[in-house]
């Protein structure tokens, strides 16, 4: 793959960055507007409760009729974007189970079949894909989620290590020798839709 490819995919990968800080914005703290007699949110967001597998907070947000594709204010992303990012299968399954938007479009125009893909969250591409996620939307570099996840591991290793430092602090936990192994079963999945 050309360098030029390369470097826009780790622009793509870069927005995506955002959608793990732990941190709740001054937008996810305000509550939705729900009618009287649905119970109240959690006082954590969305993506908060993504990013940390926080499945009852979660649950408690769809009880109480939250937005299920509240945007991030960093980088764009929806929770299940969040969830698939840090591989929170229980937490991605739920929104998905509730409505979830599967074709969300980040502010890099990424997906969460994109963000499962590269991140080699097996199940959570099972699931997107079994219920109809669209495997042909190009990010806003002209990238779809097979194309994300094909870049040779040695040319992709570097923005796995960007995305492993500055998000280990969030709790995001890169197993490199299990992301080498499955890009290929993940890219296969992608090729059989």
């Amino acid at each position: 793959m050309k360098t030029a490819a390369i470097v826009m995919l780790v622009v793509i990968l870069l927005a995506v960055s955002g959608c793990g800080k732990q941190e709740n914005s001054a937008k996810e703290k305000e509550q939705p507007q729900v009618s009287q007699t649905a119970p109240a949110p959690p006082s954590i967001g969305l993506h908060a409760a993504a990013a940390q597998g926080n499945l009852e907070a979660i649950r408690q947000h769809i009880k109480a009729g939250s937005d299920l594709n509240v945007r991030d204010p960093e980088g764009g992303a929806c929770p299940l974007s969040t969830a698939a990012l840090y591989g929170q299968t229980e937490v991605a399954m739920a929104l998905i189970e509730a409505g979830a938007d599967v074709n969300f479009r980040g502010n890099d125009g990424a997906t969460p079949l994109h963000v499962a893909a590269f991140f080699c969250r097996t199940e959570i591409v099972k699931a997107l894909l079994d219920i109809g996620a669209d495997t042909n939307i190009r990010n806003n570099y002209g990238s779809t989620p097979l194309e994300t996840v094909t870049v040779p591991f040695d040319k992709a290793k570097g923005i796995y290590d960007h995305f492993g430092a500055l998000l280990a602090p969030t709790g995001l936990k890169l197993d490199y020798e299990r992301i080498e192994k499955t890009r290929p079963k993940i890219a296969e999945m992608l090729r059989s839709t």
